[in-house]
């Protein structure tokens, strides 16, 4: 079936759009989101897609031509399909309303003249128009493109007062960043719409502008219609207003101070003169008691710049020339690699979700003094069969600490709780593709060297992608170490159905405290993440206790 395609909306302020180029032609074959054509709007030249899928039965405008906002421009259907009456339905339906329209009128001017000249009301306010009465209507602008409502932070005037066309009326607050609403018009505050702190959708009335006195009433009280004939007035005036600011340049008088941080000039203005490197003391103001806005920074001009200095009676700048900073322009290329997600990446995502998202997670963290650990260490691979790390050490004491605190050693399963009185540790790998973490069962009853050998295995496994699930299955308790790369301190995501993990930070040699004097020390910080489900507060503080006991006096690990 033929569906017609309609020139958008594709700013704010479009009323129509002008043809710059069809990319397709009469009779082409069109998908959805194929570029039909690139329509020329009040803003910029933008590239219009189809949301239809079809062949190109029919073009109305040429290239050049312009187009108000919402008429048919194309037609889309089955090839040979008939098009001619959808065309007439569409185009028909606008012109028989309005006679419908004009006769109503009449029949009403004629059959009730006394309602007209005594009620006056809905009939004629719909007709009234910010242009009828001599006003501007200031709606609530697009200040970002995610924008939908914004809040009056503040309103700058109040009704009554009379404002330039330049003066910031409120301070908006978007959902980006606090922002100015400027006027673009010179007259007295007539309307305020809204209060500090209350929300305007975007091209909702928040205020009107224009002689004093003038009844706004009849412009508040009229019909969508009328709103839009507003809207376009107030988009003329903007521009009037644009186009006579060199001349209220060039009239207003009040000097600016020496000191650019006392300048006065609104926040947007600072912010263009700065990105352009002029100097607010050379600008003048147009605004109210010399008041730097917006278009004082963007008409002013380094020829400007002795003229405005002598204004100011700076002698040092007498003859000097304006120094601006130039930027080199730089083009960049947006580019990116998209990968299908593998299974090992696919199950991560899974699991961590699952756990991060179901577990309440709270962390601990406690500092551990490692000197001793350190001398340990050096003794133990003078000796042993293979050389034990940290981390190997740390995995003993967990499995230890473990056995005086089951709390910690437990699964949430539901409707009860399972207090594992085996203790196997799952150590955390990390891969190419992602993260494994095998287990090494029953580390409380092997020796460190044992615990070496059997996760050094673990690691070459997993670099080859040998681990068989028996290898990663049945952990009580993780330990996951990032202390090699330097890093202090960090969170992990507990390994369900683990209760709790553990994650190792960096050894760093810091000032510590021993008998009153302060020396150099070894530390490593701890952090305990655990499932507030099975481990309270207090019961992981304990075994945090328990663990740094362990390590900063190692002998125990032997006993």
């Amino acid at each position: 079936m033929a569906e017609v395609v309609k020139m958008p909306k594709m700013s704010d302020t479009m009323t129509e759009g002008v043809i710059a180029k069809w990319h397709k032609k009469v009779g082409d074959k069109v998908n959805s989101g194929d570029l039909i054509a690139e329509v020329e709007t009040d803003k910029a030249t933008m590239d219009f897609e189809s949301y239809q899928e079809g062949t190109l039965l029919y073009i109305g405008p040429k290239e050049g031509d312009a187009v108000p906002v919402d008429s048919v421009i194309a037609v889309l259907g089955d090839e040979g399909e008939d098009y001619e009456a959808l065309l007439k339905e569409d185009g028909g339906s606008e012109k028989k309303e309005a006679p419908k329209d004009d006769k109503a009128e009449g029949k009403e001017s004629k059959d009730a003249p006394a309602e007209k000249a005594g009620e006056a009301p809905a009939e004629a306010v719909s007709d009234v128009t910010a242009e009828d009465l001599g006003v501007t209507v200031i709606t609530m602008p697009l200040l970002s493109d995610t924008m939908t409502e914004g809040v009056i932070a503040q309103w700058n005037f109040k009704v009554g007062d009379t404002i330039k066309s330049d003066d910031a009326i409120a301070d908006v607050e978007t959902d980006k960043a606090t922002m100015e609403v400027t006027a673009y018009a010179d007259g007295t505050l007539l309307y305020v719409g809204l209060e500090a702190g209350q929300a305007a959708k975007v091209n909702d009335i928040i205020a009107i502008v224009g002689p004093a006195g003038t009844d706004v009433t009849p412009l508040l009280n009229q019909k969508p219609a009328a709103a839009k004939s507003a809207d376009k007035n107030e988009e003329s005036k903007k521009e009037e207003s644009k186009s006579a600011a060199p001349a209220a340049k060039e009239e207003a008088a009040p000097a600016a101070s020496s000191d650019d941080s006392r300048v006065k000039a609104s926040p947007l203005a600072r912010k263009i003169a700065k990105d352009k490197g002029i100097d607010l003391n050379q600008v003048k103001g147009s605004a109210e008691n010399g008041r730097i806005v917006k278009k004082d920074v963007e008409n002013f001009t380094p020829s400007a710049a002795p003229a405005a200095a002598a204004s100011t009676a700076a002698p040092a700048a007498q003859a000097g020339e304006t120094k601006t900073i130039s930027l080199p322009t730089y083009v960049g290329e947006e580019r990116f690699t998209e990968k299908p997600v593998n299974q090992m990446r696919k199950t991560i995502a899974r699991r961590l979700s699952e756990s991060l998202f179901t577990a309440p997670h709270f962390y601990l963290t406690i500092s551990v003094d490692m000197d001793n650990a350190m001398a340990a260490r050096a003794q133990i691979n003078e000796v042993a069969p293979v050389k034990v790390s940290f981390n190997d050490i740390v995995i003993k004491a967990v499995a230890i600490a473990l056995k005086q605190h089951p709390a910690v050693n437990s699964s949430w399963l539901g409707d009860k709780i399972r207090y594992n009185e085996h203790t196997n540790i799952g150590v955390a790998i990390a891969v190419e593709d992602g993260l494994l973490v095998p287990v090494v069962r029953f580390a409380d009853g092997k020796s460190l060297s044992h615990i070496s050998a059997e996760v050094k295995d673990f690691a070459q496994k997993a670099k080859n992608k040998k681990l068989q699930p028996s290898d990663w299955e049945g952990s009580t308790f993780t330990v996951s170490n990032l202390g090699m790369f330097g890093i202090d301190e960090f969170t992990s995501i507990i390994n369900s159905p683990d209760g709790a993990i553990l994650s190792v930070g960096a050894i760093h040699q810091v000032p510590v405290v021993k008998n009153g004097a302060v020396v150099p020390g070894n530390v490593m910080k701890l952090t305990l993440g655990c499932d507030h489900r099975v481990v309270d507060g207090a019961t992981g503080a304990q075994f945090l206790q328990t663990l740094k006991a362990l390590l900063e006096a190692p002998i125990r690990l032997l006993a």
